[in-house]
């Protein structure tokens, strides 16, 4: 018997959002992303209706065949996702799903993996881009039981911050079959790990010096200083008025963030993105970092 929280039980007994989108008005859109196979004993169909305007998320529904943290799952995420942009849904993480289920036994997280994907799915599908070009099917393939590719065991392990191939197992199934790559799930987590400790002494090294990096930055090393210089210089700072700073994304030099709290709200908030965050990072890591709140 699973130990599932009172929350799982409740969104299992009484899921939100079961169904189907049939009907739209004019300026709305419908699209549906669809994961995993009833072979495989788990599959998840989300619907999404969607301002085209604006690209709000305006309704989400969910078809599912699986477990009884399945059925919790896609309905947490549907619960998720109304009132949100589609870029912000994209930033949302199975590990969002799960804790907003008060968490998830380590066994069942691949049904808040399976929401995520299905969400990616739909969204891809309204942008028309194809689901082949998605970057977790870039690479080699590690699982061919269950169709895991490299790219998507490392984006899981660095979400979620795996450490075994049991957990990675547990996650997105790759190791569940016939076993044969579980040897090299654990070569894949050495690597991260060690990509990882690598990132973090760089970013230890850089704001330890204070002076900004004369050798170019890896992309996870640029990551790991913003969130550093995030964490131990601006929060702080932020947190005296009530406000908050979350890492959205890094394109390039463009460094997306969400403003939280009292910044999110506040007239003021530009001159503190720029002159607060932007500022300090440019004169940190690049004074070529451009800073904008999504």
């Amino acid at each position: 018997m699973w130990d599932y929280t009172d929350k799982v039980m409740e969104f299992f007994y009484n899921p939100r959002n079961q169904g189907t989108i049939t009907e739209k008005n004019e300026g709305e859109a419908i699209t549906t992303g669809e994961v995993g196979s009833i072979s495989c004993g788990d599959a998840l169909r989300l619907h999404l209706k969607i301002d085209t305007a604006t690209e709000i998320i305006l309704d989400a529904r969910f078809q599912t065949f699986g477990c009884a943290s399945a059925i919790a799952s896609s309905s947490a995420l549907t619960e998720l996702l109304v009132g949100k942009t589609l870029d912000e849904a994209l930033s949302l993480t199975n590990k969002q799903i799960a804790e907003f289920l008060g968490g998830l036994p380590e066994e069942k997280m691949h049904c808040s993996v399976m929401g995520q994907e299905a969400l990616e799915a739909a969204i891809f599908n309204y942008r028309g881009i194809p689901l082949d070009n998605h970057d977790d099917d870039e690479g080699a393939l590690v699982c061919r039981c269950f169709g895991v590719s490299d790219a998507r065991i490392r984006r899981i392990v660095s979400e979620n911050g795996l450490t075994t191939a049991e957990q990675v197992t547990h996650y997105v199934k790759a190791g569940g079959g016939c076993g044969s790559c579980l040897t090299d799930i654990d070569d894949l987590i050495a690597e991260i790990v060690l990509e990882q400790e690598t990132a973090v002494a760089a970013a230890t090294k850089v704001i330890q010096s204070k002076t900004i990096p004369t050798t170019p930055l890896t992309n996870l090393q640029k990551i790991t200083l913003i969130q550093q210089i995030l964490e131990q210089e601006i929060k702080p700072m932020l947190a005296q008025d009530g406000g908050d700073v979350e890492l959205f994304d890094i394109e390039g030099d463009l460094v997306k963030v969400i403003l939280k709290g009292a910044c999110g709200s506040c007239p003021s908030s530009t001159a503190t993105l720029k002159m607060g965050i932007e500022a300090r990072l440019q004169e940190r890591i690049s004074p070529t970092l451009t800073v904008i709140a999504v």
